[in-house]
Formats: structure tokens, sequence, C-alpha cells
């Protein structure tokens, strides 16, 4: 930074003496310059993922086994066995019959959005107690529709 100006006891100047209010901005993008860089060397050392090759696949839907049992749940916590509608306290009877024709039989769960959780962990725990250990999932493949 520069305040004034040079002159010489010999130099008679008509012009006043004043300050000068440059900024030298050579030092500060120097620094600026050197940080990027170490900035752009230490950068990859930064990240803590881990590099997989994961193998490719296209899934489709798994073929239904005879021995399957659809129960599926809506909105309002209606259950339904291969839908046809069942009350709740019949559930048991069913899976037990169910259990004793065949222990490996899948139980596939289809639940609105809008269903408690706890209807859904009711029916899991009906089923696992009678010793059906195949619960699956039944979701929706296709992207939801925008309005």
């Amino acid at each position: 930074m520069t305040f004034g100006q040079f002159h010489t006891p010999r130099e008679s100047s008509s012009r006043p003496l004043t300050s000068m209010a440059d900024i030298n901005v050579t030092p500060m993008v120097d620094v600026m310059l050197v940080l990027l860089v170490i900035f752009i060397i230490a950068a990859p050392f930064m990240t803590h993922a881990v590099k997989l090759d994961l193998p490719q696949a296209q899934a489709e839907a798994a073929p239904e086994q005879a021995d399957t049992v659809r129960i599926s749940f809506d909105a309002d916590g209606i259950l339904y066995w291969n839908n046809q509608v069942l009350a709740m306290t019949e559930l048991e009877s069913k899976l037990a019959a169910q259990a004793k024709k065949n222990k490996q039989a899948e139980i596939q769960l289809r639940a609105d959005k809008a269903t408690r959780y706890e209807i859904i962990a009711k029916v899991m725990a009906a089923a696992q107690s009678q010793g059906l250990a195949k619960i699956s999932f039944v979701t929706d493949s296709k992207q939801a529709k925008k309005p």
C-alpha cells in the first residue's frame, strides 16, 4: 500500500502532496492460488467412500407359487385373505390351517400406504408364531403418476 509521493528536496512541485489509496492485490492473489492448489491436492484424500464394482442385474417379478397366501390391508385397516374379507379374530385359525397344510408357504403382504404399521406387525407376529417364516412385502414397481 502506498501512502504518498516521493519528492526530493530539490524538486519544487506545484502539485500538493496527496495520499494514494490503492491496494496492492498481488499478495492476496498469490495466497489464494496457493490455497486453491492445496485444496485441489488434498480433496481426493478427504473422501471415505469405498469403491466397489457391483454386479448389474435386471430383476423380474418372482413367479407366484401355488402355496402363496396374499394378505392385503386397505387404508381403513380391513384385512383380506386372498381377496376375501377376513376378521382379525379369524386370522390365527387361517394361519394355523395354512401351516398344517404347508410350513413352506409364502405369505405376501400387500398394504396401502396409509395402513398403520401396528396391524401389519400383528399379522407378521401371528404368521411367525404358527411357523410361517416366508413373509414378503409386495410393492408397486410402477412409478406413481403425478397429477
